[in-house]
């Protein structure tokens, strides 16, 4: 079965209409976006603001997030809107607190922002020891870049996702691709709905502002083109960190398997994720 289906018309467009979205105005829509969807969707009695029956907007008020981060509304509302405005890595700190963001939530603020967050380590010269790895172990593993191209793979894992495609897609085989334009991928993983709207979210947090930089833009204009599920899953700007936990498959040669996964960051390849598939005993 061909990977793609009707792919290279929708490569061919991605060619011709999409821009790269590199420049500084893109960044900042989407870091106000993500602050509007965050603050719309708190609870206004989980921040100590009462919730009044008069209250015509979702969430907190703009002028509520200000006065929890000490900063002006006016300020809350530039943001918002993307305009030329500097944030500090405390300011930032504080809305995070604000906004009650997760750790990978966190994370996308700060990237979007491009400030480094203080409570992170300075990242280590790369290494390439850990695409090596794969074959030093006896469980399925992969290695995913920050694209999330499977730059390696051992033999279990090649076999356990059906070849990532029947080899039909571009090399390296890439994740998400697999995910949306592989229909045996829907069969294949259990619960496919619920697995592919979580790796979305993980895939934002990941990329965090690369995502409006090559070769990641290139990705999504691809993905939301081919996909409408994918690209209603990449607008809704939800952003969680990536989990481990019971895997199920259902493979149409070896029946139903289950393992617990675990993903490794190595310190020395920040932008590398091991991923091990461990058979549950």
């Amino acid at each position: 079965m061909n990977f793609y289906t009707g792919i290279k018309s929708t490569q061919n467009r991605t060619m011709s209409t999409s821009q790269p979205f590199t420049d500084q105005h893109e960044q900042r829509r989407h870091l106000g976006t993500f602050i509007r969807l965050h603050r719309q969707r708190l609870q206004p009695e989980s921040t100590g603001f009462a919730a009044t029956v008069r209250r015509r907007t979702p969430g907190l008020r703009r002028e509520e997030l200000a006065q929890l981060c000490r900063v002006s509304s006016t300020w809350i509302t530039w943001l918002e809107q993307g305009r030329p405005i500097a944030a500090s890595a405390s300011v930032l700190d504080r809305l995070a607190v604000a906004l009650q963001l997760s750790p990978a939530e966190r994370a996308y603020l700060f990237d979007l922002a491009a400030r480094r967050d203080p409570a992170q380590p300075e990242p280590q010269p790369p290494k390439h020891s850990v695409l090596r790895s794969v074959h030093a172990v006896q469980c399925p593993a992969y290695v995913l870049d920050r694209r999330w191209d499977v730059v390696a793979s051992n033999r279990r894992a090649t076999d356990l996702f059906l070849h990532w495609g029947a080899r039909a897609q571009p090399e390296p085989p890439n994740l998400l691709m697999f995910l949306f334009l592989y229909p045996p991928a829907r069969q294949l993983i259990h619960d496919w709905s619920a697995r592919s709207w979580r790796l979305v979210a993980e895939f934002r947090a990941d990329c965090g502002r690369l995502a409006d930089t090559e070769p990641i833009r290139g990705l999504l204009d691809q993905l939301s083109l081919a996909s409408d599920e994918f690209a209603h899953r990449w607008q809704t700007h939800d952003v969680l960190e990536r989990e481990g936990g019971e895997r199920r498959f259902h493979h149409p040669e070896r029946g139903d398997l289950v393992f617990e996964q675990l993903t490794l960051h190595p310190a020395a390849r920040v932008d590398l994720k091991l991923v091990l598939l461990l058979p549950m005993v």
